[in-house]
């Protein structure tokens, strides 16, 4: 959990990063429904006409520019002064956004860089990345009219890479622009798209494409469940939106595929269903709390899928319970088969890890089990999961 930066939400100037951000490469209960409420209308039901400029013309202003500063490390502020590129370089190409170092005038070791957030209330409330904001000691966010505030931040959760900041918008007249999640859960293969960031520091800048793919593990953490998408997704637009065509954010775009570190078509954004789980949380109390079993997993091989008769390998499988832990507690053994949540179908090991991990500790949830060949189902309540396993 990043460390909380308690700053004044108030207008003011801010540096301009042009010059960095052309640099850079480095690329978890309140109600929700409190998070969208406005006088100043979000764009959940409006139907969109006039093509992609009715649209952009609707959510664009609630898309900001958020530019960060933090101080740098030695080793980082020598690397770029000797024209060297930091360690974990190659991380950083594939998960876009994160601030490179820079060696002010005077010697001052401080790092710079710039992403992108939406506005989903009123009040002042921004989504996004939590690389964009990781360690920062100053935050800027600036509207796409140009007024810039200083910005304080909620929460942020890592696992996810989602977080949450704020803006005082008690004297913003009009109110400020906001957009509301739409369901991401409903998007097919070959749907359209559009997404708006800040890419290289240029500010707003709008890219359209279709959904390539669903449900992408790319091992950026346990709980990859990427939206992948054509839309062009460069350096800057971390943190950015990715709207459906009723003006609703689907996904969060988070990290792209490259050789060069430009767009070449392969981005990947968070899917809406995470995002607002998580900034439930993050709204609440500025952490993270998700359920564990205390079960070690893994898939289903062919070899089990033969010797029990199955059509298919599905669910997953339990290698291991650990003592003392819910699972143990409820009955679970080694080798059974976990094949749904809840009702909710489980087909792999990441898909059970996911849905547990979005239940709080303390939740009483049903597992369905192939237990020796038989179906049965196993109430378990919930643990504490912290940065354990499954």
């Amino acid at each position: 959990m990043s460390k909380e930066h308690h700053m004044t939400s108030k207008p003011r100037k801010a540096p301009r990063f042009a010059t960095a951000v052309a640099m850079v490469a480095l690329i978890g209960a309140g109600s929700l429904s409190a998070l969208t409420h406005s006088a100043t209308p979000a764009f959940a039901s409006a139907p969109m006409q006039g093509g992609y400029i009715d649209l952009v013309e609707r959510v664009s202003p609630a898309v900001v520019t958020i530019e960060v500063v933090k101080e740098a490390s030695p080793s980082q502020a020598q690397s770029r002064m000797h024209g060297q590129l930091p360690e974990g370089f190659e991380e950083f190409q594939r998960r876009f956004g994160l601030p490179m170092p820079q060696m002010p005038e005077g010697g001052q070791r401080e790092a710079r860089g710039a992403g992108t957030g939406f506005i989903i209330s009123d009040d002042g409330r921004i989504v996004t990345n939590a690389h964009v904001v990781d360690g920062a000691a100053d935050i800027t966010v600036k509207l796409a009219d140009g007024r810039e505030f200083d910005a304080t931040l909620e929460g942020a959760d890592t696992a996810t890479d989602i977080a949450v900041i704020k803006i005082d918008a008690s004297d913003i007249t009009p109110g400020l622009t906001h957009v509301a999640f739409g369901d991401s859960k409903a998007l097919k293969v070959g749907q359209n798209v559009v997404a708006i960031g800040n890419p290289f520091g240029l500010g707003n800048s709008v890219t359209t494409g279709i959904v390539s793919a669903l449900g992408r593990d790319i091992n950026a953490g346990p709980f990859d469940d990427f939206i992948q998408t054509d839309a062009a997704i460069n350096r800057g637009n971390s943190g950015g939106p990715l709207f459906n065509d009723q003006g609703e954010v689907v996904g969060m775009n988070t990290a792209i595929i490259s050789p060069t570190g430009g767009s070449v078509g392969i981005g990947f954004a968070v899917p809406s269903y995470m995002i607002k789980s998580i900034v439930t949380d993050l709204t609440d109390d500025g952490k993270i709390d998700r359920g564990w079993l205390g079960v070690h997993i893994q898939p289903v091989s062919e070899d089990v899928v033969a010797a029990l008769g199955l059509d298919k390998a599905r669910g997953t499988m339990i290698e291991k319970v650990e003592n003392d832990t819910p699972a143990a507690k409820a009955g679970l053994r080694k080798g059974d088969i976990v094949t749904a949540v809840n009702g909710e179908a489980v087909e792999s090991p990441r898909d059970l890890t996911r849905m547990i991990a979005g239940d709080a500790p303390g939740t009483k949830v049903s597992l369905t089990l192939l237990r020796a060949g038989k179906e049965t189902v196993v109430d378990v309540t919930l643990g504490h999961r912290a940065d354990r396993p499954t």
